[in-house]
């Protein structure tokens, strides 16, 4: 943690413009000081020791931001600056951020607020931060150019609003946006409602996490800016699996999951062994008419999505994006398919050149977990993570919903691998074979094809004299 006063020996104030708006003496006389926070664990809930009470958030590898109230208004800090992110053990990703990670920290208020964000630039250049979501006066929309000026580096800039309703919501940059949000500049917001709201329902534990992607490759550090959409790290929080905690809860808590996304793409989020109903957009609550349970819900880019359900099945349930590229880590995407291709006799023949040469793929890539194929040095396998039956085979976007009549209410720990029941795991059959047989009951296809003659393609070089 830094303190305040090296935090003002490195950042000059002395100039720090104001965001669309006055703010009192008061207020600028003296900042708040920054907290930093570089682990990547998932930090227990921020419960407010001030200001109206609400049932705090848990951020997926994150926390939630302190704030100090001065005079009836809730005051953070936030410090836009180049971050370290562990994106898994052992590989590490020079990311910008805000107060030491990617994504910043989580800001919790309570609907009626009256908040002041106080944004410190320590970038190499300038910036500014929209807060996605939010209804506020025009030049606190922070919009670089439009509503206000760009906060330049080393400079103080401080926004200043309402609460005015309750949800889910985000922070991202408004200026060199595409460098910026490719770099990691991000984080998630939640507004509390402050009374009981009658589309808002009270739960046991309420998660968050943003979804992000990055180009790096195997040995680099800094994400590829100008990838556009071909990413090969796709991230919640800026962690990979198996880097990403799982979700811990207790045996019939109602749980409620927020999920944004700012990645370039959308993803298709699905939770095994539960329904869910989709309570919540960046829009707010959604009526009770429209909800109705699925297991699997898209969330298109720039969106927020609110899950409720009751978490009634015991287990270690997995949770992630159904794009199937979406559940591996740093891959190449101009690897030919070689499912099927004998490489024997080619394999010999190049070991006599290269020892340590392996053939991939010949009967699909699950092999790659079992190989200890030499890998850079900042980066981590394709496929990953081992569970109690072996490989899990993945990477990403993808956790796990850990549910346990055991586990205490506010206890966030991992309980371990889940103890199934005798007689409820999949197991090999050994009894006698079968012969298949096949079934005459299919029908005939819609339409009969049309069968015509041979057709023979003729292609004619252009001559010299066509013009081509």
């Amino acid at each position: 943690m830094t303190s305040r006063r090296d935090f003002l020996r490195t950042v000059s104030i002395a100039g720090g413009a104001v965001a669309a708006g006055t703010v009192s003496k008061v207020a600028m006389a003296a900042l708040p000081e920054p907290v930093i926070q570089t682990a990547p664990d998932t930090m227990p809930p921020l419960f407010p020791g001030t200001g109206r009470p609400y049932n705090p958030v848990v951020t997926l590898n994150g926390w939630t931001l302190p704030w100090r109230m001065n005079k009836g208004v809730k005051e953070f800090h936030l410090v836009a600056e180049p971050v370290v992110r562990e994106m898994a053990p052992g590989f590490k990703a020079h990311l910008w951020g805000y107060n030491g990670q990617s994504p910043g920290p989580t800001i919790e208020v309570v609907e009626g607020d009256r908040v002041r964000i106080f944004v410190t630039n320590r970038l190499p250049e300038h910036t500014s931060i929209h807060w996605h979501g939010q209804r506020l006066p025009n030049g606190m929309d922070g919009v670089a150019g439009l509503n206000q000026p760009a906060i330049p580096a080393g400079k103080t800039f401080v926004y200043e609003f309402v609460a005015r309703r309750p949800g889910t919501f985000m922070y991202h940059p408004h200026a060199d946006e595409m460098v910026q949000m490719a770099m990691g500049m991000m984080g998630f917001w939640v507004t509390h409602p402050k009374t009981k709201h009658p589309l808002i329902d009270e739960v046991n534990r309420d998660f968050c996490f943003l979804l992000n992607a990055y180009d790096i490759d195997p040995g680099a550090y800094t994400p590829k800016i100008m990838t556009m959409l071909d990413f090969n790290l796709w991230s919640w929080n800026s962690r990979i699996f198996p880097g990403i905690d799982s979700l811990n809860v207790r045996l019939n808590d109602k749980v409620r999951i927020r999920v944004g996304n700012l990645t370039m793409t959308n993803h298709p989020i699905h939770l095994h062994g539960h329904e869910f109903l989709v309570t919540g957009t960046d829009g707010g609550p959604t009526p009770k008419s429209t909800r109705w349970y699925e297991v699997t819900t898209d969330v298109a880019v720039g969106q927020m999505r609110q899950i409720e359900f009751l978490a009634d099945e015991e287990g270690d349930w997995a949770f992630h994006c159904h794009k199937s590229h979406h559940t591996m880590n740093a891959m190449g995407h101009d690897v030919p398919t070689l499912i099927g291709v004998d490489h024997r006799g080619m394999a010999k023949k190049i070991n006599k050149l290269i020892p340590d040469y392996m053939v991939m793929g010949e009967r699909g890539m699950a092999d790659m977990t079992e190989m200890e194929m030499p890998i850079p040095d900042n980066t981590v396998p394709m496929m990953t993570g081992q569970g109690p039956f072996g490989s899990v085979e993945m990477g990403g976007m993808f956790s796990m919903l850990k549910v346990r009549r055991d586990q205490k209410p506010g206890d966030y720990s991992n309980p371990g691998w889940f103890r199934h029941p005798p007689g409820t795991v999949a197991h090999e059959y050994k009894g006698p074979a079968l012969d298949a047989t096949r079934s005459k009951a299919a029908g005939s296809a819609a339409m009969p094809r049309a069968r015509g003659g041979d057709v023979e393609v003729q292609v004619r070089k252009p001559s010299a004299k066509s013009g081509h």
